[in-house]
């Protein structure tokens, strides 16, 4: 079946067409909860979610468990919703056990029980795979992502339900500061209605008085260090963000997104103006007009090696489990070569 955005599935389900399985891609918490609780609530009553709605763990319980439970005809409800949790792990199992459950999904999906959704869950996973192809074959795939402007009016409603008011401008910024993840999102808006509370709506000023760890405006400065090949003060910045709290992984995952929207950048003429720029790169006008301004100052092949490191290293720090700050000092050292 082809990906689907959260919307439209959510129509498929309401308007009563059958899906055998859905399968929620994406690393974000909250938006992850925000898909769970809406294909719930469109699947299962409320007064049965008790014991037609269940969360099993694929690493801890099984899948030989979550099988056995969408084959089981769920109480007092038409419908069950079984969450097959951290689905991702189906990669690491060894080979035979592997082999074992794809047969056994693969006769699942052959005749899947009517009055079952099962929603897989997974921070990633491996297209060329087999279990992906298996579940691109049958299952409805989600890519959990949103837009500057999905993320934006997400933040608006985040302080409308907090009883609070952020401003447009406002909304935009910090979905802008938060790379458009919910999950950071939230936090923020939480500690800017505290912060404005009797005040007044949340400006744009209070989203940068209050947000200081504006990782994207950070990024931005480490990318240009790294790029620039400014080694020294590169490792000193790096040594500051790993001593305010930044995750290794985190910051991995920041500086990769700032080297793709420099390669995109990078396509772009370098006279683009600012609002042509923010509609090809999907960032505020300022923000692309400074990424085209910094992606001309280098070669693409200088970028596409330096996304191929981070890359790499996001690997390493997933699954390697390196010296988190030697792994990044050397990281700095390859990236400033």
């Amino acid at each position: 079946m082809p990906s689907i955005s959260t919307e439209k599935l959510i129509e498929r389900l309401a308007s009563g067409k059958a899906v055998p399985a859905v399968v929620l891609l994406g690393s974000d918490p909250y938006l992850r909860e925000l898909c769970r609780n809406s294909i719930v609530d469109t699947c299962v009553p409320e007064s049965a979610r008790d014991w037609a709605v269940a969360r099993i763990s694929a690493e801890d319980s099984g899948w030989d468990q979550i099988l056995g439970r969408v084959q089981t005809m769920p109480m007092l409800s038409p419908r069950q919703v079984v969450v097959a949790e951290g689905a991702e792990t189906f990669e690491d199992l060894p080979d035979d056990t592997r082999e074992e459950l794809l047969e056994s999904l693969t006769k699942y999906f052959a005749d899947p029980a009517p009055f079952t959704l099962l929603l897989i869950e997974a921070a990633q996973l491996d297209r060329r795979q087999r279990f992906f192809k298996l579940l691109s074959e049958h299952a409805l795939i989600v890519e959990m992502t949103l837009g500057e402007e999905s993320a934006a009016s997400l933040a608006s409603q985040m302080a409308a339900d907090l009883g609070g008011e952020i401003e447009r401008p406002a909304a935009s910024l910090l979905a802008d500061i938060c790379n458009n993840e919910p999950a950071r999102i939230r936090v923020e808006v939480d500690k800017l209605a505290a912060y404005c509370h009797g005040r007044g709506p949340i400006t744009a000023a209070d989203v940068r008085t209050l947000v200081v760890s504006a990782r994207k405006n950070d990024v931005w400065q480490f990318a240009d260090m790294l790029s620039a090949r400014r080694r020294p003060e590169a490792l000193a910045f790096l040594d500051n963000l790993l001593r305010e709290g930044d995750e290794p992984i985190a910051i991995v995952g920041a500086l990769a997104w700032a080297y793709r929207k420099l390669i995109e950048a990078r396509a772009l003429p370098a006279t683009t103006n600012s609002y042509n720029a923010a509609r090809s790169l999907g960032m505020r006008p300022d923000s692309a007009e400074a990424a085209v301004r910094n992606a001309h100052r280098f070669s693409k092949k200088d970028l596409l090696a330096g996304l191929a490191h981070l890359t790499e290293a996001d690997s390493a720090l997933k699954s390697s489990n390196p010296n988190p700050r030697a792994y990044m000092e050397f990281l700095v050292a390859r990236l400033t070569a």
